[in-house]
């Protein structure tokens, strides 16, 4: 690939280092504007930002389809909270505030199970009713984001002051310990738990008797002989092998082989193995280097707009009365955009385990990663951060893990799910409107 080809395809990145220039030349002109000057500039380097970070998790994609599990897992995950962490540890360097770290992990985790995963399913069960997906996924999710919430965000509550430097290093060894056995297991003897295989539409058979399906039908006909998620492992094991071989290694929801007896020619190509198909072809064609290296300059020019706007945003809102928690929900809504479209493409074609691997592996690894990095920081400079919540957010993730517990145990989805969770985060919205 020749340089001019490279700059028209980083023309995100480009764009964005031209801000981080701008920002450079202006920041004191804004910041001497006042308020509404710093808001205004705040509002475009956000934007900015998530331009960026969207081209870092494409070729995160690139890099994965590379190098295969469970290394591609790994870039991925890291890639997505490495920007989340950048944005967090130079926000903290010019914030006054002890709980940033604390409520912009619990914004993440209702950003991504409510938000994400509430408005997908509301969709996708609007247009194709029940969607199926794999249980032991979602049941894994949960007793993990469970697991690691408790210890990190709440026991801290009972924690003396004098002695949170001991509890904060155990923390981070159990942070590192759980995550290593997850990913041990995800992409190990259990990575059947996070795959699901759905069956593929035989075009000859409506062909040969001369029927043209309409698009209802040929949406049922593709959904209703879906098989039982939970599924022996030796089978499901050998299913989800040959589906990866042509989707991302993180995005582990599986497009189904033909139907046992029929030729390939008399199956469609489900839309995620296309998508897969799409992103292991270009992976073939850019050099890993390349994306290296294109990681590493969108992860430095995403910290230095970060800069920027933590200034802009600090000035705007100084003074103004807005909720104090305003700040941690625009990084978690940062470091969750790309994840959201990728969510509801998936959920309107019908993968709906691709939306349950992207909400709850997106609000996993936010805890499980993004805590023992901070705790380190915390560590090293001697200021802890108050990581228990508050009783109001202790209820809010109480209730937003009980019901992602009951509705995500039966391997299907629909829109009444859906807006059960959606209407939680519209609660998330509203009580951190009123300041709670």
């Amino acid at each position: 690939m020749n340089l001019p080809a490279i700059l028209r395809q980083e023309a995100s990145l480009l764009v964005a280092a031209l801000f981080v220039v701008l920002g450079y030349v202006f920041e004191h002109s804004v910041l001497e504007a006042g308020k509404a000057a710093s808001l205004i500039g705040a509002a475009v380097f956000i934007a900015v930002i998530v331009l960026a970070s969207t081209r870092v998790a494409h070729h995160a994609e690139v890099l994965a389809h590379k190098v295969g599990d469970p290394y591609g897992t790994m870039i991925l995950t890291l890639s997505a909270v490495a920007v989340e962490v950048l944005i967090l540890a130079i926000m903290m360097g010019s914030s006054s505030s002890p709980t940033l770290v604390r409520d912009t992990i619990y914004s993440a985790v209702m950003l991504d199970i409510n938000g994400i995963l509430g408005l997908a399913a509301l969709l996708g069960g609007l247009r194709h009713g029940e969607q199926p997906y794999n249980d032991d996924s979602s049941r894994t999710y949960s007793v993990m984001i469970l697991t690691a919430m408790g210890i990190s965000m709440i026991v801290p509550e009972f924690v003396p002051d004098d002695r949170w430097r001991y509890y904060s290093m155990f923390t981070i060894v159990a942070m590192i310990a759980l995550y290593g056995v997850f990913l041990k297991m995800q992409v190990g003897p259990h990575s059947y738990f996070f795959s699901y295989t759905y069956p593929r539409t035989p075009k000859t058979v409506t062909a040969s008797k001369g029927e043209t399906p309409t698009a209802g039908q040929s949406a049922s006909a593709s959904a209703a002989p879906a098989p039982a998620p939970a599924q022996a492992p030796a089978q499901a094991q050998a299913m989800s092998a040959s589906a990866n071989a042509a989707t991302s290694p993180a995005a582990t929801s599986t497009a189904g082989t033909a139907p046992t007896g029929q030729s390939a020619q008399a199956a469609a190509p489900a839309p995620d193995a296309a998508a897969g198909t799409a992103v292991g072809a270009e992976s073939e064609n850019e050099p890993a280097g390349l994306s290296i290296a294109i990681i590493l300059v969108g992860v430095l020019i995403i910290g230095f707009l970060a800069e920027f706007m933590s200034a802009f945003l600090d000035t705007g809102l100084e003074g103004s009365g807005a909720p104090p928690a305003l700040t941690a929900v625009v990084v978690a809504a940062i470091s969750a955009a790309p994840e959201i479209l990728t969510a509801l493409r998936a959920a309107l074609r019908n993968r709906m385990q691709s939306v349950v691997n992207i909400a709850m592996g997106a609000s996993l690894s936010t805890v499980i990663l993004t805590v023992p990095v901070m705790e380190g920081i915390a560590l090293y400079t001697g200021q802890p951060f108050i990581m228990a919540m508050t009783p109001v957010q202790t209820v809010m993730a109480a209730i937003t893990l009980i019901v992602a517990a009951i509705n995500l145990n039966d391997g299907q989805t629909n829109a009444i799910e859906g807006m059960t969770h959606f209407v939680l985060f519209a609660t998330f919205v509203m009580l951190t409107m009123i300041g709670l």
